[in-house]
C-alpha cells in the first residue's frame, strides 16, 4: 500500500502523544501500509537548534519526508500551539517538503481549550509545506490516554472511536479513488 512517515513532535520519550502516535501506527500496519516512525527528540539538538538543515541526521529525516506518500504528525499542544522541537524540525526541512502528500495531523493536551490548536497552528504550517491534503485531524485530550506499568496503552472508548475514524479516513486518502473508476 502506502509508506507512511509517523512523526512523533514530543520532547518526552514516555509521553502520551509518542505512545499514541505508535498505538495509531498498528491500525495502519494492520491495513497494509509501511509505518516509518519518527521521534523528534532523537534528532540531534544542536542540529535542530542550530539550523543546521546540512546534518546528517537531519538530512536522514528530510529523505524520510521524501520517501513518504502520507505523514501523521502528532504534537503534545503547549501553549496553545505544536511543540518547538517539531516547530524546529519543520523549519528545517524544505519549503515544499510535503508537496503531494496526505497529512494527518493529531494533537494531544490537557485541557479542550487547545482544541483549535490543530486549525489555528499546525494546519496552517502543513499547506505552506505543500500538502497535497490535510485530512480532519483530532485532539485527545491527556486525560483519555492511560498508559500501564507494563507500557500497554488504553484510549477511552470515544476518543478511541474518534481516532479510528480519522486514521481510516487518512488510510482511505492515501489512495484515493479516481473519479471514473468510482462511477463505473
Amino acid at each position: 500500500m502506502a509508506t507512511v512517515l509517523s512523526v512523533s513532535g514530543s520532547p518526552s520519550a514516555a509521553s502520551r502523544t509518542n505512545r499514541l502516535l505508535r498505538h495509531l501506527d498498528r491500525r495502519l500496519i494492520a491495513q497494509g501500509h509501511e509505518v516509518i516512525p519518527l521521534d523528534v527528540r532523537t534528532l540531534p539538538a544542536e542540529a535542530l537548534l542550530g539550523a543546521d538543515s546540512g546534518h546528517p541526521a537531519i538530512a536522514e529525516a528530510g529523505a524520510l519526508f521524501a520517501r513518504a506518500d502520507g505523514v501523521v504528525v502528532g504534537t503534545p499542544v503547549y501553549k496553545a500551539s505544536y511543540s518547538g522541537v517539531l516547530k524546529a524540525l519543520l523549519d528545517l526541512l524544505p519549503q515544499y517538503a510535503l508537496t503531494g502528500k496526505t497529512v494527518l495531523p493529531l494533537a494531544t493536551g490537557g485541557t479542550t481549550a487547545h482544541v483549535l490548536a490543530i486549525d489555528y497552528a499546525l494546519r496552517p504550517v502543513l499547506n505552506s509545506m505543500g500538502a497535497a491534503h490535510v485530512v480532519q485531524g483530532w485532539f485527545t485530550l491527556d486525560q483519555d490516554i492511560t498508559v500501564h506499568e507494563d507500557g500497554a496503552l488504553t484510549v477511552a472508548p470515544a476518543a478511541e472511536e474518534a481516532l479510528t475514524q480519522v486514521v481510516d479516513q487518512f488510510s482511505a486518502a492515501l489512495f484515493p479513488v479516481p473519479a471514473l473508476a468510482a462511477a463505473s
